[in-house]
């Protein structure tokens, strides 16, 4: 298969599929499961927040979004404000600040539960990318 990404040495997908340069593939030794994700800010995480989970089968992290969303809501809502126009203005404006919020560390949030469940990098390269991005727990780093 040509690789359409521009290093030729990144065939860690399954079946030597190869996977872009900013995504990261980790395995689970005892059954060989492989997951891959992309490291660094998740735009499908700013624009749909909760559903990024899950279609990824991360219910974990789906119950933590979910309950720092409703405690951030129900904030929102024992605030007295002045007017339905002065409400709107800071729902919308925290709203978006937590899609920045869910942008900027969802990808690590995943990661560190994959490798709490026991999964590790699958390459050399996935290493060095995890690493570099700060997502490996201290117990993993060599």
């Amino acid at each position: 298969m040509q690789n359409p990404f521009e290093n030729g040495d990144n065939h860690e997908g399954p079946n030597g599929i190869p996977v872009p340069p900013n995504y990261a593939t980790v395995v689970r030794k005892d059954n060989g499961e492989i997951r891959i994700g992309k490291v660094g800010f998740s735009l499908t995480a700013f624009l749909f927040n909760v559903l990024v989970p899950i279609f990824r089968g991360d219910w974990y992290n789906l119950l933590c979004m979910i309950g720092i969303q409703m405690g951030i809501t129900l904030g929102i809502q024992s605030y007295p404000f002045a007017s339905t126009t002065d409400f709107a203005t800071a729902w919308s404006t925290i709203e978006f600040l937590v899609g920045l919020l869910w942008g900027f560390i969802y990808n690590m949030m995943y990661f560190r539960h994959l490798f709490n469940r026991g999964f590790t990098p699958a390459t050399q390269r996935s290493y060095d990318l995890l690493a570099k991005r700060g997502y490996l727990p201290k117990w993993l780093k060599k």
